[in-house]
């Protein structure tokens, strides 16, 4: 089950870089994700989940403009990566296995990066606009990292 639920917000790392980070940073200070005592645990201290909120945010904006770069380049895929894989390790963490959440974070954001920009693709040509598109993607990350952290 860790490794499910580290995947997915891997996932949604690849679908929003700062969502997942944010999304586990709140139920690490709010929520009861339990990552006292890791190495982790910063990701629970006072200002941790507002720094990476005010980010998450910030991304759902840039994501919306023109000039926002894909997702697929080293950098903006990198990002994505690196956020997941520190985001599925603290559910691993949470439940003593940070190494086995890292992988399952990394691998889930590689997932969410390419299926999502495939997707994203597939929608905006439905829609004959990107905008709907990148809404739907909105939705669909804050909902799944709802759902992770309440699980984990």
């Amino acid at each position: 089950m860790i490794f499910v639920l580290a995947l997915l917000i891997g996932v949604v790392a690849g679908l929003r870089a700062m969502m997942a980070p944010a999304a586990v940073a709140f139920a690490a200070r709010f929520g009861g994700l339990a990552l006292t005592g890791t190495p982790l645990a910063f990701m629970g201290y006072a200002w941790t989940p507002w720094i990476l909120g005010i980010a998450a945010v910030g991304e759902l904006i840039t994501d919306q403009l023109p000039s926002t770069p894909s997702r697929k380049i080293p950098v903006q895929f990198g990002t994505r990566v690196v956020t997941g894989a520190l985001s599925g390790a603290c559910i691993g963490a949470a439940h003593d296995a940070l190494v086995i959440g890292l992988v399952a974070g990394a691998i889930g954001a590689v997932l969410g990066t390419l299926g999502g920009s495939a997707l994203r693709t597939k929608m905006a040509a439905a829609f004959r606009s990107d905008r709907p598109a990148a809404i739907v993607e909105d939705i669909v990350a804050i909902a799944l990292a709802a759902l992770v952290v309440f699980f984990a």
